[in-house]
């Protein structure tokens, strides 16, 4: 590799180091980093900004940037407090059937939406329920990210890098059903099973708190109905255009900003107080890790290491999809997912080529969705889902740190991985 290509090597993994120990806060670890990869040439405008592969992927932020909008109108509606209430009230009060209920939610929600519109959804009931039942938060919302990340496994629409690899391989929406979707409902099973055990400390049962949720009435909770009928009306629209986005030729994140900037107009609110609500540090930190990884992209750091593991392989379908489902995994929770993705992709097309073609070989596309996808969880970092929930906690005053979510993510992601690999054996061996 050349000196460049170590250099940006270099910077990234002090970058990384800062945001993982927390010396240095988040964003600006990861912009303090995509400044150095700039100012030192190891990237430049073009690839930062405008490459697809190499720099900042817009269609995740104006995605983010859109949900948000449409978040933060809908919490003036008074539908969250109307969630939460519903969610305690049918879980009995009991915090393990309340986190198992969301969970399950979350993980559905993700397979027909995507994870990252979930998460900002899903969140904010959370944070609700919590604090009504005097539960801790981070518990509830680390398992809720967790689920939505395996969620949204399931299918083509479900996670980012699921739509690349989908691009690539020419897979279609039913493929992605068939072929995943059998696999995800066996690891939620196992996840529910997983959380009792992983979060037990949480489940506090404060008895004179649930009194107080169980005589609340949901319908009281709504504060303004006009709003909340607009709301859902857009809401409905967006996850209609999302589901059908191939067929209409949008992308999702033209269909999130319209719609966020639709219900903006609709819901005559001012546009500054609802702006303040948007995660702005959430997207600052996506924009400087996209460039980061950019920087890795341009001076083919990712590309070597790919091409090292598809040489490793020899034309062993097997081992290939072994291997390709654990550096998934691993380099997935370093780096996001999406570029992880966007740059194995065409590697993996090779290797497809190079062990027949088509049938037994596309498992390839299956072991790198599944090893990317649940390696995402592995991190704070691993998948944007991750990113959202974390920025969306320290605003509440919440906050969960790098390795508060690692170290139970970490745990799921080696269950989830190790479940993956009889399945795969069985069904294409």
């Amino acid at each position: 590799m050349t000196t460049q290509a170590w250099l940006a090597i270099a910077i990234f993994v002090v970058a990384y180091a800062l945001i993982a120990t927390e010396k240095v806060h988040r964003v600006a670890a990861a912009l303090g980093g995509a400044a150095l990869m700039l100012a030192l040439g190891l990237t430049d405008a073009e690839h930062a900004f405008f490459s697809e592969h190499a720099g900042i992927d817009w269609n995740v932020i104006f995605l983010l940037l859109g949900m948000m909008l449409v978040v933060s109108v809908l919490k003036r509606t008074g539908v969250f407090e109307y969630v939460a209430i519903w969610a305690a009230k049918k879980a009995k009060g009991k915090p393990f059937r309340v986190m198992v209920i969301l969970c399950l939610v979350t993980a559905f929600a993700s397979a027909l939406l995507d994870n990252v519109t979930t998460v900002l959804l899903i969140a904010p009931v959370t944070i609700l329920v919590c604090e009504r039942l005097g539960v801790p938060v981070a518990p509830f919302l680390i398992a809720e990210v967790l689920a939505s990340n395996i969620g949204g496994t399931a299918t083509l629409v479900g996670d980012p890098p699921n739509i690349i690899i989908a691009s690539r391989a020419g897979l279609s929406f039913n493929d992605f059903l068939v072929n995943l979707a059998p696999i995800v409902l066996v690891l939620l099973v196992v996840f529910v099973g997983v959380i009792r055990v992983l979060f037990r400390k949480a489940f506090v049962y404060h008895p004179e708190r649930v009194a107080e949720v169980m005589s609340l009435r949901e319908k009281d909770a709504i504060r303004d109905k006009r709003l909340l009928i607009v709301s859902l009306a857009v809401l409905v629209v967006i996850m209609a255009a999302f589901v059908l986005h191939t067929v209409l030729h949008l992308e999702p994140a033209v269909v999130a900003i319209v719609g966020g900037l639709l219900l903006l107009a609709l819901s005559r609110l001012d546009a500054e107080d609802v702006a303040k609500d948007v995660e702005w540090p959430t997207l600052a930190f996506f924009a400087g890790l996209f460039i980061m990884v950019g920087a890795l992209v341009a001076n083919d750091v990712i590309g070597k290491l790919a091409e090292q593991a598809v040489e490793l392989t020899g034309g062993r379908l097997w081992f290939a999809t072994m291997l390709l489902l654990w550096i998934s995994a691993f380099l997935s929770a370093i780096v996001d997912n999406i570029p992880y993705v966007a740059t194995m992709s065409p590697l993996v097309s090779e290797l497809v080529e190079a062990t027949g073609g088509g049938g037994a070989s596309n498992v390839l596309w299956w072991s790198l969705a599944l090893g990317a996808d649940l390696g995402g969880n592995a991190t704070a970092v691993g998948a944007s889902a991750n990113v959202v929930v974390l920025g969306i906690a320290e605003r509440s005053g919440h906050k969960i740190s790098f390795w508060q979510f690692t170290k139970y993510g970490l745990v799921v992601t080696v269950i989830t991985l190790a479940i993956c690999v009889p399945y795969l054996w069985f069904r294409y061996f």
